[in-house]
């Protein structure tokens, strides 16, 4: 019995824990983003543009071959960026290189 009560505390415990943790985490990432977008409004404010990373030609030129798949890679490998917003940032791209 007493280890059945052991047992449904520590996993009580647990699932409060994780719980609390991802409530935080939450909350970190709101004001990140909050964060984020207030100094995206003072760059534009001062007409300053974010410098594009080194090896942008790169994935250029996959775009150019109709290799988005490559160019996808490449951009993360690049920028560190996450697959969801590699993704849409090389389809941003493939838009204007597509007209140059």
């Amino acid at each position: 019995m007493n280890t059945v009560f052991l047992l449904v505390m520590l996993i009580g415990t647990a699932g409060w824990i994780t719980s609390t943790v991802s409530l935080r985490v939450k909350s970190l990432q709101l004001q990140a983003d909050r964060a984020e977008r207030r100094l995206a409004l003072v760059l534009d404010h001062l007409g300053i543009e974010e410098p594009e990373p080194a090896g942008m030609d790169e994935v250029r030129a996959l775009i150019r071959e109709d290799r988005l798949i490559s160019a996808i890679k490449s951009y993360r490998r690049i920028t560190g960026a996450g697959l969801a917003e590699a993704k849409l940032a090389v389809e941003a791209l493939a838009v204007t290189v597509k007209k140059d």
